[in-house]
């Protein structure tokens, strides 16, 4: 078996933010990494929106990322530290839109290790110099420079090393054009190694350490180091030099100090907490990241505390010396990885998980009514300040990223019956998670519905002059009359645009500068600027059957195939070409390029047609498997557009458009120079028969076809994509350009006009969410009313119920507290308290300390998002396990199982022992009835329905239960899983249990003795946190550190094992070590590099074949698809091989290491490292095909065949 990957939708969490001119212009972009994923971002200043620009794959694990821009530069750079043991410098080519790696400096071995440099990254903040370090012992510092040609150069590194040392963070401080220095926070531990009684351990303090580069020395030196009396978390750099007094901001538990060396004192300020916390007291309060601005005249720093708080930390200074720190609530917004402020105004939030936000910051807070904290004012040690939290203020929400991140669990079904299934996914954290339902399409936005007095058959867009930026008019034609409106503020009829309103319309459009065309079955009636009107009449009896229209040209067909060719001339007069032109049959549509060559589709044929010079020459022609419907030639694939210095980037191919009566399209590469047709690409889009319509999509040429869906047709980061919309069905459609609207459609569906925008392109899936409360872990289908059975569990957090005890508690004491003459006060202020309720989807929810849990069932369905039945659990019983099954003893009714730990503390490990809830659907699957609760002496942590019993794996026994009257009765089971059943799955008499730690373990269920045997293991420890039944011997099973493999029995194992062929029956006193006598063999191994949490073998696509998908933690969503026949994978295989050398990764990590992190990759071919082969330079991309016995675009066809086989 060799199976294919294919990721269908990127992971979307974000692990690091930064921003900067990467593209060397004004305008300031964001690079984010996703796990192994660099992408580039540009907020839009004018509307908001953040467009991706360019996504990158880098086969490796992004550890650490800076901005960095020599001194007087214009252009940052970008500085990775990976897992590839180098330090890599990448520029932005925005001509060519890649990342261009600049230097790559190798200095260790690959891997995350601890002392391997490339965790933690700092650079001088006037661009001299970088800092790259470990997590213990090693630091490098380089020093980059630019030589005569204005090119980066990069010094050999200079060593900072100090053995026994752990670094917990670094940054560079900005000493002006003093010799460049870091600070970092570090923590000696040689003596805590070497004290057995622990003492030394305990009394270890964290130090603060500054190294110096001394330039003119070329050596790093450990300038200073002072012990710290708080554990700090992270360090932030204050503006020195001519912009601010310099030095360093350290955030720790509690407090955030300023520190600077020479005689600037210690400046400690606490750390506000909320007012009436419903929090543990006892627990501390850190910043967890931060985000500077800085302008000529001013600077200040926003801090997010781990509750989402952030403040804005601003610096009061004498001379040069701080005298103090103030602190000021700003806003509350979810908590972030990474925060970055543009000089735009936004605020972009790349959230830990869930969506990430982009904020316009509206104020700076100063002029409001908040207090104002100062490390100035007096405070008993201890004391802290406190603040109201409220709703947003000073920030205001223009846009919202989608992120998936992260994906718990899985499952895909047709449960809205829509012929292609649905992925329903749980994703989130805490208060902020959701369920969300994915369809493959692109979400479509209605900026605006009208209706019409009766069902228009086309709708066109038209501008007054070439030089204008939006359109001015939009024309629907009905079957007997045309419509005009004029666009503006509001869209309205108008009478006196020229176009002639009582015929319908075939076609009008903007021709030479400032001149109107409309063609209409009798004539074509040619609209001046200044409202002068010229006719051309058809002759005799004929009409106009199809017409085509540029800006200089216009050909028409009329009835009896004949075609007439008009020209503009320079004086702006339209004029016929002498000559007609006879086809061999009626023509049924035609498409005209701004080149030289119209093209027509007669009866099942389709030809390419010269034009002026020899009038109208057949060029070419192609056999069409059905009569077309449409055609349409593009320009596509190329970046047209200039970018920002003014050069051209390479132009893109010219394309035809075919769509066909029964609902394919073709789409055929179309020779600019000879008329030849090329490279055939196919494609079923529905029922309907195609139509085809030009549009404009982020500066590029696009193609609308409308069949019984509509799709786009679109080029983005150097691959096709052709994504049907999410929307109704829709007629007719044109490009439209407005004010408010810069890129929409205008489209018509039956008697209702509608403007559109498209603003996710590139999106795989639209989704819908439906809010949850608590972080969803598990949930299953009812096969007869298809609602959701889910389960939500939350680990330091407390249930509704004791939430609302412990405010009443609060509110007691704080009245209590109050003195005689302020009882009044107090209990008002109480009476607020207990009223005021602000959504923990926002403001967090309270933190209720270790060993504290908080679950709840849920039922849902799953097509309208509603809750039916909602069950809430008591404090600290956690629920981990749910399955919906029959019972062979009770009939008809379906059961529902959840596996339940009570009092569970991860850390060390105790639990005061489990139990199995058991729930009957009731009302058609809508509601919970409570029967009984088994108690358990472990977690439940599996259940399963096991021929017409159960299954359920209690700590590491795997037991089997029938239902009872008072509880469940255990009939069976077996002791010898070594740690702890984390699943189980069911075949026939067999049970595949996935172990914790120990991979797959094969039990067969012998039926006349009652025991659960187990005949077979894997050799491989595995720490499974998923798995799929592939078929009767095979499995599918992913792991925690990022790896998926299928595993399957050999063909001669026998499941007939006799446990014991003594005869003594001895089952208890067998040992663990030797596990089973049959061992599984490893079919596939592929490392994923991220935690893949389900796994599930289905179908994508209506009529395609089967894949295995999987899902992981960052929210990628990827399939497996095997291969049908050898030359397939053969090629794949060339494909590969050759890119591994032609292209390698972008960070310095080997392609194939990467891919055998834990395993050596085994049977699996990667088609995201194949599919880089469209992004890859023409050059290379000759001589990688050649070397194939193909051409460039044959590669790009098998490349996408694959893909649309299996998935989109």
């Amino acid at each position: 078996m060799f199976l294919y990957n294919l990721t269908l939708q990127r992971a979307t969490g974000i692990s690091f933010a930064i921003h900067g001119n990467f593209s060397g212009t004004k305008q300031q972009e964001i690079v984010v990494s996703r796990g192994k994923i660099l992408e580039l971002l540009r907020p839009d200043p004018n509307t908001g929106k953040v467009h991706t620009l360019l996504t990158v794959e880098v086969f490796g694990v992004i550890r650490s990322l800076m901005a960095f821009r020599l001194t007087g530069g214009t252009k940052d750079y970008i500085v990775v530290g990976s897992d590839s043991g180098r330090i890599v410098i990448l520029e932005y080519q925005p001509s060519k839109n890649m990342f261009e790696k600049i230097h790559q400096e190798t200095f260790g071995k690959s891997g995350c290790r601890r002392i391997v440099p490339g965790q933690f990254l700092a650079v001088d903040p006037k661009g001299r110099a970088v800092m790259i370090s470990a997590i213990e012992k090693q630091k490098l510092v380089y020093i980059l420079n630019r030589d005569a040609a204005a090119r980066l150069t990069i010094s050999s590194p200079l060593e900072a090393h100090k053995a026994n040392t752990l670094v917990y963070h670094v940054v560079g401080v900005d000493v002006g054009f003093e010799n460049p220095m870091f600070a970092c926070l570090e923590m000696d531990y040689e003596e805590a190694d070497n004290d057995p009684t622990g003492e030394a351990a305990a009394n270890t303090q964290q130090t603060l350490t500054f190294y110096e580069l001394d330039l003119g020395l070329n050596h790093v030196v450990r300038k200073y180091s002072e012990p710290l009396e708080e554990h700090g978390n992270f360090l932030i750099t204050v503006p020195g030099g001519s912009d601010g007094p310099s030095g360093v901001l350290i955030c720790s538990e509690n407090y955030i100090t300023y520190k600077n060396f020479g005689d600037q004192p210690d400046i400690r300020c606490p750390i506000p907490r909320r007012r009436n916390d419903l929090d543990d007291p006892e627990r501390g309060m850190i910043f967890v990241c931060s985000a500077t601005h800085k302008t000529k005249s001013m600077f200040f720093f926003l801090a997010q505390t781990e509750q989402g708080d952030i403040f804005k930390i601003t610096l009061e200074t004498d001379e040069d010396m701080v005298t103090e720190i103030r602190l000021k609530y700003f806003d509350t917004v979810p908590v972030a990885a990474a925060m970055c402020v543009l000089k735009t105004g936004f605020l972009f939030v790349a959230s830990e998980f869930g969506n990430h936000y982009l904020y316009q910051i509206a104020h700076l807070g100063d002029d409001d009514e908040e207090p104002e904290f100062s490390s100035a004012m007096p405070l008993e040690e201890g004391d802290t300040f406190f603040f109201q939290p409220r709703p947003l203020k000073n920030l205001v929400l223009v846009d919202e990223l989608d992120s998936l991140s992260p994906i718990l669990f899985c499952q895909i079904a047709d449960l809205a019956n829509e012929d292609t299934p649905q992925l329903y996914v749980a994703c989130g954290r805490g208060p902020r998670s959701s369920l969300r339902v994915l369809r493959h399409g692109l979400e479509v936005s209605e900026m605006a519905v009208s209706e019409l007095p009766g069902n228009p058959n086309a709708v066109w867009t038209v501008r007054r002059h070439i030089e204008d930026e939006f359109d001015a008019y939009i024309i629907v034609s009905f079957v007997n009359a045309t419509l005009v409106l004029s666009i503006g503020e509001t869209v309205e009829e108008v009478t006196d645009s020229g176009f002639l309103g009582t015929t319908p319309t075939l076609s009008c459009s903007l021709l030479g500068d400032d001149a109107l065309v409309q063609v209409y079955p009798d004539g074509i009636r040619h609209i001046r600027a200044d409202k002068r009107v010229n006719e051309w009449k058809t002759p005799g009896k004929k009409t106009i059957v199809k017409c085509a229209v540029n800006q200089r040209q216009v050909v028409i067909a009329l009835t009896g195939g004949e075609l007439v060719y008009f020209e503009m001339d320079p004086s702006g007069q339209l004029n016929e070409y002498t000559e007609r032109k006879e086809m061999s049959a009626d023509v049924v549509c035609m498409s005209l390029q701004r080149s030289r060559f119209p093209g027509c589709g007669l009866w099942t044929y389709c030809r390419i047609i010269s034009d002026p010079s020899d009038c109208l020459q057949p060029l070419s022609m192609q056999a069409l498997p059905a009569q077309p419907e449409s055609l349409c030639i593009v320009e596509m694939g190329g970046t047209e557009k200039q970018d920002e210095l003014g050069e051209r980037g390479s132009i893109g191919f010219l394309y035809l458009n075919i769509g066909l009566q029964n609902g394919v399209l073709l789409r055929t590469v179309l020779d600019p120079v000879t008329g030849d047709l090329s490279d055939t690409r196919t494609r079923y889009l529905g029922s309907r028969p195609v139509k085809l319509f030009r549009v404009r999509m982020q500066g590029q040429e696009a193609v609308l076809a409308m069949s019984s869906r509509s799709w786009l047709s679109y080029s983005y980061q150097s691959r096709f994509h052709l994504t049907p919309l999410s929307y109704e069905t829709l007629e007719f459609a044109s490009g439209f350009a407005s004010e408010q609207c810069p890129e929409g459609i205008v489209a018509i569906s039956t008697n209702t006009l509608r403007i559109l925008a498209l603003e996710k392109l590139g999106a795989v899936f639209n989704q819908v969410a439906f809010p949850l409360q608590y972080t969803p872990r598990k949930f299953v289908i009812h096969p007869e009313s298809n609602n959701l059975i889910i389960i939500e569990t939350d680990h330091n957090a407390y249930t509704e119920a004791t939430k609302a005890q412990r405010k009443q508690q609060m509110a007691e004491e704080m009245v209590e507290a109050a003195g005689e003459d302020e009882r009044e006060l107090a209990a008002e202020m109480a009476a607020a308290f207990l009223n005021e309720n602000l959504p923990e989807s926002i403001f967090g929810a309270p933190k209720a300390g270790n060993g504290q849990w908080a679950s709840v069932i849920r039922v849902m369905n799953p097509i309208q998002g509603n809750t039916l039945d909602l069950v809430q659990l008591e404090q600290n019983e956690a629920a981990f396990s749910v399955a919906v099954c029959r019972f062979s003893n009770t009939g008809e009714d379906w059961y529902v199982l959840v596996g339940v730990a009570k009092d569970l503390i991860l850390n060390p490990r105790s639990v005061a022992g489990g139990f199995v809830y058991t729930y009957k659907l009731v009302n058609n699957g809508e509601k919970l009835e409570f029967l009984h609760k088994t108690p358990v002496e472990e977690v439940p942590a599996a259940i399963a329905p096991f021929q017409g019993r159960v299954l359920i794996g209690v700590g590491k026994l795997l037991r089997v239960y029938d239902l009872g009257k008072k509880k469940l009765l255990r009939k069976c089971e077996n002791k010898h899983i070594a740690n702890y059943i984390s699943g189980i799955q069911t075949i026939g008499h067999r049970v595949i249990v996935s172990d914790v730690q120990e991979s797959f373990i094969w039990v067969r269920y012998k039926r006349n003795e009652n025991q659960l045997i187990i005949f077979a293991d894997d050799t491989y420890p595995r720490w499974v946190t998923t798995a799929s039944l592939l078929d009767y011997d095979t499995v599918a099973g992913a792991d925690k550190f990022g790896n998926i493999c299928v595993v399957r029995l050999p063909p001669n194992t026998n499941d007939e094992v006799d446990e014991d062929p003594t005869g003594n029956k001895a089952l208890w006193d067998r040992g663990l070590l030797n596990g089973a006598s049959q061992k599984a063999e490893v079919i596939m191994n592929y490392h994923v590099g991220e935690t893949v949490l389900s796994l599930q073998k289905t179908t994508l696509i209506p009529g395609g074949s089967e894949s295995l998908v999987y899902t992981t933690l960052s929210g990628g969503i990827g399939i497996l698809v095997p291969f049908t026949s050898h030359e397939d994978h053969d090629f794949f295989q060339h494909v590969e091989m050759h890119l591994r050398s032609e292209h390698p990764p972008l960070c310095g990590r080997d392609h194939l290491s990467f891919r055998s992190y834990y395993f050596p990759v085994k049977n699996v071919i990667d088609g995201d490292l194949c599919e880089q082969f469209n992004s890859m330079e023409p050059n290379k991309q000759k001589n990688v095909s050649e070397e194939l016995d193909r051409t460039p675009p044959e590669v790009s066809k098998k490349l996408e065949d694959i893909r649309t086989r299996y998935a989109f």
